[in-house]
């Protein structure tokens, strides 16, 4: 059996770990097959004492006996934490509040987007010593947004012809679903990059490649719309106007002046490929930590020093790589079928975890693992996107480096209702009225993801004044996303 296995039957990192592989090697010398081995190693694991005389398994015995599993041990005092907004769900507060009680975690923060997740709820953001928690990264691991501004004219959406254009390029340079992907592959250096890091990525590999370019599903789009710029956003703007790094290799300028221009949003992730890494990682998690209580499973975390730990962080940043390379394709490819060039783009990514430095509300500072679960990076001069719905504006910004909540904003609106609910509580006829009303064209959607689904952008941003400042709005005009059940068109 090779370690992977072996640790995820939950034999700890470590000199037990390495005493297992031993004992295998003893196994296979004594002729024991590999399908009896497994069971043998289980029943050391759950009775050590029994295998103290055993000729192959007695060092492993005495080391599990010596060190056995403890119980769930929380914090003394939950991990201090803030809440922005009003009338937050309240189960999205308890899921923030239960991370808290995690003895690896330091501080807490909770966006005015939040709504329940697994574990850790999506706005939540988790600051945590030497540990990594997958769940509190989430499945579509480094999902972000992107956006670039183009040489043509806003013009181009009011006119059917024009904007015709647009919806061809959209059409033929993406693509939308769970399974979506491109027969003829696109090419990025992200390619190039060391996939063998884990072995989920490694096997993962060429469905990635073939998924490079792709939209997804759920709340993931494409859309054409108005960017406008104000005299008084340049103002906010400051040096936020110079080029900045995505951390993963990709500069990006936004320093244009005042006016309305066309522009091009995504938001999409790491695919298929960041969900299986989470998938395998986050229950390896839970086996390691059986001593969990329930309500705090999806909360089993990895420590950084051990193989798991080291494994799961590398796959995370590949997915990182990734996620910006699938935006970059799209981006891209339409960009160029369109015959234009992007003036300007902005990027910005949450679902992930960062090491960063941060002073805790005792006045110690840190070096800490913050986990930003559909949260955006909001340091001071950092920019980023936070959208709305498919019929309200998103926002361009500019964070102010809060530490009360560990430098992070929304990363939308944040849902009020379940797909289910959605899907019973709305019809296309009525919001095709209030599509039309603002001016916008979908071309398809599912019912889970009309306006109606979502909070108040407006009252969001304003819960989050001392967190960012809004350097630009941008209007949809024409959206794309999974035609999952009813479709939004005629």
């Amino acid at each position: 059996m090779k370690a992977r296995e072996l640790a995820n039957l939950g034999i700890p990192d470590g000199e037990a770990l390495r005493l297992a592989v031993r004992a295998c090697a003893r196994a296979a010398q004594a002729g024991i097959a590999k399908e009896s081995l497994r069971a043998m190693m289980q029943g050391v694991i759950e009775n050590p004492q029994g295998y103290l005389q055993d000729p192959v398994f007695d060092r492993l015995a005495a080391e599990l006996a010596e060190k056995p599993r403890t119980g769930f041990v929380e914090r003394d005092e939950p991990a201090p934490w803030k809440s922005w907004g009003v009338d937050l769900e309240p189960e999205s507060v308890d899921q923030m509040a239960r991370a808290c009680r995690l003895p690896i975690a330091a501080a807490g923060a909770l966006m005015p987007d939040a709504h329940v997740g697994y574990g850790l709820p999506i706005g939540g953001v988790l600051a945590t010593r030497n540990a990594v928690v997958p769940y509190a990264v989430g499945v579509d691991i480094a999902c972000r947004m992107r956006l670039s501004v183009l040489d043509l004219p806003p013009a181009m959406l009011e006119s059917d012809h024009l904007r015709a254009r647009l919806e061809d390029a959209i059409e033929k340079e993406t693509r939308f679903g769970i399974g979506a992907a491109f027969q003829r592959k696109r090419e990025h250096k992200v390619l190039d990059s060391d996939w063998r890091i884990s072995h989920i990525t490694a096997q993962h590999k060429d469905k990635a490649w073939s998924q490079l370019g792709t939209s997804g599903s759920g709340n993931h789009f494409v859309e054409f719309g108005v960017l406008t710029i104000t005299d008084e956003d340049i103002s906010r703007r400051g040096s936020a106007a110079a080029e900045a790094d995505s951390g993963f290799g990709s500069g990006w300028r936004f320093d244009l002046p005042a006016g309305q221009y066309l522009a091009l949003l995504s938001h999409s992730g790491s695919r298929g490929t960041g969900a299986a890494v989470c998938d395998y990682y986050s229950k390896l998690a839970m086996k390691q930590r059986p001593e969990l209580p329930k309500d705090l499973s999806y909360l089993a975390w990895l420590d950084l020093d051990s193989e798991p730990g080291r494994e799961y962080w590398n796959a995370m940043n590949l997915m990182g790589e990734y996620a910006a390379a699938n935006h970059e394709c799209i981006h891209r490819h339409i960009v160029r079928a369109l015959g234009a060039e992007a003036v300007a783009y902005i990027e910005n990514h949450h679902n992930f975890a960062w090491k960063e430095a941060h002073t805790l509300p005792d006045g110690t500072r840190e070096e800490l693992v913050v986990h930003r679960k559909g949260a955006t990076p909001a340091g001071a001069g950092v920019l980023g996107v936070i959208p709305g719905s498919m019929a309200t504006p998103g926002f361009v910004v500019v964070g102010r480096g809060s530490e009360a909540s560990l430098k992070s904003a929304s990363h939308g609106a944040g849902r009020v209702m379940s797909r289910t609910k959605a899907k019973q509580s709305f019809a296309w006829g009525n919001v095709k009225r209030e599509l039309a009303a603002a001016g916008v064209r979908v071309m398809s959607a599912g019912l889970d993801e009309v306006p109606g689904v979502y909070k108040d952008i407006h009252k969001v941003m304003a819960q989050q004044r001392d967190l960012v400042d809004v350097i630009g709005r941008f209007d949809p005009r024409l959206v794309k996303m999974s035609p999952e059940g009813e479709r939004a068109e005629d």
